[in-house]
């Protein structure tokens, strides 16, 4: 079983809406995830403007990929390199440590995450 960035069982992230690379509500990362969409997030207003700015619109619906869009107070799967390009910026989002892949540890160090701890 996959392991958090505490050490211990990766939990689920979200099941409404439904979340991960491979769509099981979990913060999975495999081989074929080149995004490593690994870091179990808060969805904030602030978030969502600053990712839409950035190129990753996360709030407008698109429906042909069956995708409602994100609101404030979702959780979600999010890439790991925009968790960290977000902290650089002081727009992080808050982390639900319990919910997020030891791989992020590749990106972002334990003490950056348990500062924006959700």
């Amino acid at each position: 079983m996959a392991q958090n960035v505490l050490g211990s069982e990766l939990t689920p992230c979200s099941f409404d809406p439904l979340t991960g690379f491979y769509r099981n509500g979990c913060c999975d990362t495999g081989g074929e995830d080149v995004g490593v969409h690994a870091v179990c997030v808060v969805m904030t207003r602030e978030f969502l403007e600053f990712s839409k700015a950035a190129g990753n619109d996360l709030s407008t619906p698109m429906p042909q990929y069956g995708f409602a869009g994100l609101a404030p107070g979702d959780q979600w799967c999010l890439c790991a390199d925009r968790w960290v390009e977000a902290f650089d910026a002081g727009m992080a989002p808050k982390v639900v440590l319990t919910a997020t892949h030891a791989r992020v540890l590749e990106w972002a160090s334990l003490a950056d995450l348990q500062t924006h701890a959700a």
